[in-house]
């Protein structure tokens, strides 16, 4: 039973179909936005229920009795790197109409991050949007905006945006905007709120393809001498530049 419980948490990694929470944060966020979670397990259950009643209180007392009890080693063979409140769940992933997503007449930006290559990173824009209540959250390349390193940095929030892979820029109303250091000094004031703000690698910046389809260049004020800043960190300097959607106040660490 312990080998085949390993198993589905291995093979689950791998599938595209559904995602692997780990901690407490990831499990909380996924059942808050309503994810379908069909297999959560810890070292301790009671623990967690412990956890929601100080810091998820909608939560309390719901925790314990869906969590199936292991033993630590039995967690340290299910994922790469144990989560320090001993859970880890699977859950399905929904599915994402992008074009939906991108029709959403909310005054709120989507975010499109081309060819993303750190997982962690990924997820920590992922916990930025969905912070900042934005549209959604686009990738292109080849990284799996899913994999279980990007839920990890975005502590389970994919749950609480679309979040998907694109082939390619979609088309549609909402105007591009480029962040680019060789951008304008426009103030994301001054930018139509319903846009796709568009992130590049911060070795390479955005393609040149893409910065000849944008309607803005937009660049971050930095220091001279100052050439990039973390991706998640520019995402943040833009949304929260932008006029906000939506008031909100939490704290969240695992």
């Amino acid at each position: 039973m312990s080998d085949a419980l390993v198993q589905r948490f291995r093979a689950a990694r791998r599938d595209r179909e559904l995602a692997v929470l780990e901690g407490f944060h990831a499990l909380k966020h996924a059942l808050r936005f309503g994810a379908e979670v069909v297999e959560a397990v810890a070292v301790d259950p009671e623990e967690l229920d412990r956890l929601a009643a100080e810091l998820a209180p909608d939560l309390a007392g719901s925790l314990a009795g869906r969590v199936a009890r292991v033993d630590p080693e039995e967690l340290e063979r299910m994922v790469p790197h144990a989560p320090r409140t001993g859970a880890v769940a699977i859950a399905r992933r929904p599915a994402v109409d992008v074009a939906a997503a991108l029709a959403d007449e909310r005054a709120a930006p989507a975010v499109l991050l081309e060819d993303p290559r750190t997982m962690g990173n990924m997820g920590a824009c992922v916990r930025v949007a969905a912070a900042a209540d934005a549209a959604a959250v686009l990738t292109t390349g080849d990284n799996d905006p899913w994999a279980p390193e990007a839920l990890r940095g975005a502590a389970g929030l994919h749950f609480a945006l679309p979040v998907a892979a694109v082939a390619e820029v979609p088309a549609g109303d909402r105007p591009l905007v480029a962040v680019d250091p060789g951008g304008d000094a426009v103030s994301p004031g001054e930018i139509a709120p319903r846009c796709v703000l568009a992130f590049g690698t911060e070795r390479y910046g955005l393609s040149e393809e893409l910065l000849a389809r944008a309607d803005v260049r937009l660049a971050i004020p930095m220091r001279a001498g100052v050439s990039s800043l973390n991706l998640a960190t520019a995402v943040a300097a833009v949304l929260y530049s932008m006029p906000k959607t939506t008031d909100a106040g939490g704290r969240d660490s695992d």
